[in-house]
């Protein structure tokens, strides 16, 4: 009786194994700097469930943001935070001297122009996602209106991520640039470091930008994440699936 116990055991232990590797994982690729050019629309015809950063208040911002819902793609907005290289910031800029009157003010400004934009990311802003007040400011902003933060993570010491779940806003953070060299050899190499973070990690988040370059390899690159069973998918279902993922959890521990 006992032998057949034991191996009863071991045979839920090898299926719940098989299914846990079986399970596929997900990548969210975020393209971000969207709003100055024309030429970033080439972006929203990047094959597959695209997530779509627009910074705001920019040319050809509201439009693109306008084709890429069409699209029913993700959209959020690419927030210019304080850099500590002291770089011009572009409008709706958000600066350690700010009030939080003025954060919120921006905020809105920006939300206004892109209204069902579902939450923001940081364009730069290695200096301000390092500092908590700034940070909590923009988190309850995004709080009060059910909005998503995620980090760009500009900073090693970026405090945002973990201001954002202290406030209980459904947060997290890019681990690869698949762009920062525009060759395709480098942006190659950089995709398969994602596939193989997304095998390692289950899901992770990408950013790259709408280059000409980065968009030409993208087309290319994209249809090795099916080869590689990783789903690509937006933003947003990196979020719900986390959320969903906590719940049990929390109901198990009350």
């Amino acid at each position: 009786m006992q032998r057949i116990l034991f191996a009863l055991c071991l045979l839920i232990s090898i299926l719940s194994s098989s299914i846990s590797l079986a399970k596929t994982a997900q990548v969210a690729i975020i393209i971000d700097d969207i709003g100055y050019r024309k030429s970033d629309v080439q972006a929203l015809y990047l094959p597959g469930n695209i997530s779509y950063a627009i910074l705001p208040h920019t040319p050809y911002g509201r439009s693109l943001a306008l084709q890429a819902k069409a699209k029913k793609n993700d959209v959020i907005l690419h927030i210019p935070m304080e850099a500590k290289n002291g770089k011009k910031l572009g409008p709706g800029a958000l600066t350690s001297e700010m009030s939080e009157l003025s954060i919120r003010g921006k905020l809105s400004d920006a939300f206004a122009e892109v209204p069902f934009a579902l939450g923001i990311n940081n364009h730069m802003g290695s200096k301000l996602t390092e500092l908590y007040q700034p940070m909590a400011w923009t988190m309850q902003f995004l709080k009060e209106r059910n909005l998503i933060f995620i980090d760009s993570k500009t900073s090693g010491n970026s405090q945002a991520e973990q201001v954002a779940k202290n406030f209980g806003v459904p947060s997290t953070h890019r681990r690869i640039f698949l762009d920062n060299q525009l060759e395709h050899s480098y942006i190659s190499a950089q995709f398969k470091k994602l596939i193989l973070a997304a095998k390692k990690h289950q899901t992770v988040v990408a950013i790259a930008h709408p280059h000409p370059e980065t968009v030409a390899s993208l087309t290319k690159l994209i249809p090795l994440l099916q080869e590689n069973n990783i789903e690509l998918v937006a933003i947003s279902s990196i979020l719900s699936n986390q959320a969903h993922a906590i719940s049990p959890q929390i109901q198990a521990e009350e």
